[in-house]
């Protein structure tokens, strides 16, 4: 994978968690960070079975670590046991541990230490516009993400139709995490037709031939694997209860497309979905590195059936609305959702990115920004600028 992407994530000062999906760049960043660290590298079969047999050697290898060492366990999900040994080294010896991992669900798992909060959890994600800089291509990254192992590489429909075989055979099939592998890998084109929207799982169910608890499952299997997750709606005391259903994004377009099978040039029905889901990473990417929000939710008021905003940070007290439209046109018909969110009283901003390359201004206080200038101000921290 190509070192040449500088990532915005910072190393704790502390032992931390770092958890993303495969490919996304941890031990990439780790090598580079924590270069002088002792590496347990769990994706190395033949010292995974070494240690599935005797999990004692690991404390032994431990104790000959220095006080206050950095320690680098790497797709640590694959012997959670292992952590019982992280805790008492941070106790007794002071180490300081990189915890790597592409699934939290054995993490998950009842009886597994997480350490009692001795430890910070972090999550990386694809890359970000601040760090492609000059390289930053919105049409590519629609087209194909910015998974780093997919961007990097000279072919990158080649690579994505490998990223859903990786996935398929390292974390499903080898974790053994579904019983009827052929079931979940019908499910999946139908869970990626869901991308940006509210999660209908009788219609995924049927479609896939699936029963409806099972769907339920792989659902939670799509987000413990970190490719998927769900943004729940807002809830305020209003006249009229607000929608409950969260929404399914996918980490990355060019997921999502190779799920689905599609590839090429992004048809236009599509771009809306893609963008979205881009953005909502952006903003979880940056969130972890600086205080850009407390929460994140979508606003659909249940009596204005459609009348929604994409995204609602929740600040302190304080809110701030980001609708998303991909067409490169401006219209004032875009602005009906973040003209309604008005009743929320406290929303302190209201934003609307598009696809087009003029900023401007309302004369009722909407902000119109590309793409790049919302970028730019998530990155520089003056989103909450008025």
């Amino acid at each position: 994978m190509s070192n040449r992407y500088a990532r915005i994530a910072t190393v704790p000062r502390g032992s931390f968690f770092l958890l993303g999906p495969r490919g996304v760049g941890k031990s990439t960043w780790v090598r580079k960070r924590l270069a002088g660290a002792r590496r347990f590298d769990l994706l190395d079969e033949g010292y995974f079975q070494t240690l599935l047999a005797d999990p004692s050697l690991f404390a032994s290898e431990l104790r000959t670590s220095k006080p206050r060492e950095w320690v680098v366990v790497d797709e640590v999900q694959r012997l959670p046991g292992l952590l019982n040994e992280v805790h008492r080294f941070i106790e007794e010896k002071g180490l300081k541990f990189a915890l790597l991992g592409s699934s939290a669900r054995k993490l998950k798992t009842a009886g597994t230490n997480l350490l009692a909060g001795r430890a910070v959890r972090k999550h990386m994600f694809p890359l970000v516009p601040l760090e492609l800089g000059a390289d930053f291509r919105l049409d590519e990254i629609l087209a194909f993400g910015s998974i780093p192992v997919v961007w990097s590489s000279a072919d990158r429909r080649g690579a994505l139709e490998g990223y859903v075989q990786m996935y398929l055979k390292e974390e499903i099939r080898a974790e053994a995490l579904v019983r009827n592998l052929p079931g979940f890998v019908r499910f999946l084109p139908m869970a990626a037709l869901f991308h940006g929207q509210t999660v209908n799982v009788s219609a995924i169910a049927r479609d896939s031939g699936t029963a409806r608890t099972t769907v339920e499952g792989y659902l939670e299997i799509l987000e413990d694997t970190l490719l998927t997750f769900r943004l729940p709606a807002y809830e305020a005391k209003l006249r009229v209860r607000e929608r409950k259903h969260p929404k399914l994004f996918w980490i990355d377009p060019g997921l999502v497309r190779a799920v689905r099978k599609t590839f090429g040039p992004t048809a236009p029905e599509e771009r809306g979905p893609l963008l979205e889901g881009f953005l909502l990473m952006l903003l979880r990417a940056h969130a972890e590195e600086r205080d850009l929000f407390d929460e994140i939710f979508y606003w659909a008021p249940a009596q204005a059936r459609n009348v929604e905003v994409d995204f609602l940070l929740k600040r302190g007290r304080q809110l701030l609305a980001v609708e998303v439209k991909a067409t490169p046109r401006y219209s004032t018909t875009m602005l009906a959702g973040l003209r309604a969110i008005g009743e929320l009283g406290s929303v302190v901003r209201r934003i609307l990115v598009y696809g087009g390359s003029r900023s401007l201004r309302t004369s009722d206080g909407i902000d119109v920004l590309p793409v790049a200038r919302f970028a730019d101000e998530v990155a520089d921290g003056s989103l909450w600028s008025d």
